[in-house]
């Protein structure tokens, strides 16, 4: 498996600088994101784009995938059909800049019941939330077709989706190659595990997210440093090899040092080459 960062991961950075630390700090590619501010954002002109692909190359790391926070404001499954379309605009974007980056996959939110982070979300009943997401998908796949860019549904903190089993039979009722999961090993800790959903998922997997999860009341305050939860890494990397995933793994750590905010990058990247080793 191949070792990236996300970009969310790091503190006050640029782009670029977060590049170089990541570098630094020994992975192979960083994760970059697509906000409504910052490096990186939907009106990101092609020179804009390529000035980033070519810093990259400069450095000598990877733009493996990209991900977007923009989804908490714009749903695929909003009662307010401009929001729904302003979501697929979105979608969209996020495809053409990971083409022009030379990125292979995006992150998706697929849309939400409800979101626990963003309470003022109204709530849309479970079985609508189903029916708009896998519209939205449909029709999103023959443009991440034409691009050759992979969509990966993340499973997240949004009330949808929540069993592996779910999940798989939403990805194969879009029935595209280019449509998978993105599976986030820390967001299922609290309900499940993560070595079933890897095992059941299988080939649908485009991409992953290494985070760990302590299991005691506290909410997102749960997150903490990859190996110190209660993620079960030893399984979790035997069902990896068990259904053959050597893809790209990226670390997506909620910045939460007090001083030295860097540290926890290149903490991160010294547990990831523990659990890649199977050094345990």
């Amino acid at each position: 498996m191949k070792k990236s960062i996300s970009y969310w991961s790091f503190v006050g950075r640029s782009a670029v600088e977060a590049m170089r630390i990541a570098k630094d700090a020994g992975f192979a590619g960083i994760e970059l994101a697509m906000d409504a501010a910052g490096d990186l954002t939907p009106e990101t002109t092609d020179a804009e784009l390529a000035a980033l692909r070519d810093a990259a190359a400069e450095i000598g790391i990877a733009l493996p995938s990209v991900a977007s926070g923009l989804y908490w404001s714009y749903s695929f499954t909003s009662d307010d059909p401009a929001e729904r379309q302003k979501a697929h605009d979105t979608a969209v974007r996020e495809l053409q800049v990971a083409k022009a980056l030379g990125a292979d996959t995006i992150l998706l939110v697929p849309g939400s019941v409800a979101v626990e982070f963003v309470p003022e979300r109204p709530v849309v009943p479970y079985d609508v939330v189903y029916d708009r997401a896998l519209e939205a998908l449909k029709k999103l796949a023959p443009i991440a077709e034409e691009l050759k860019v992979n969509i990966g549904v993340e499973n997240v903190w949004n009330k949808f989706l929540l069993s592996p089993l779910e999940m798989r039979d939403f990805l194969d009722k879009i029935g595209s190659d280019c449509v998978g999961s993105y599976f986030d090993i820390g967001n299922v800790v609290y309900s499940g595990y993560p070595e079933h959903w890897i095992r059941i998922l299988g080939k649908r997997i485009k991409k992953v997210h290494f985070k760990d999860y302590r299991c005691n009341p506290g909410g997102l305050n749960c997150f903490v440093d990859i190996l110190s939860g209660d993620v079960n890494w030893p399984e979790v990397k035997k069902a990896f090899d068990d259904i053959g995933y050597d893809g790209w793994v990226t670390g997506e750590m909620i910045p939460q040092y007090t001083h030295g905010s860097d540290q926890i990058v290149y903490n991160t990247a010294g547990s990831m080459d523990r659990i890649l080793r199977g050094d345990f």
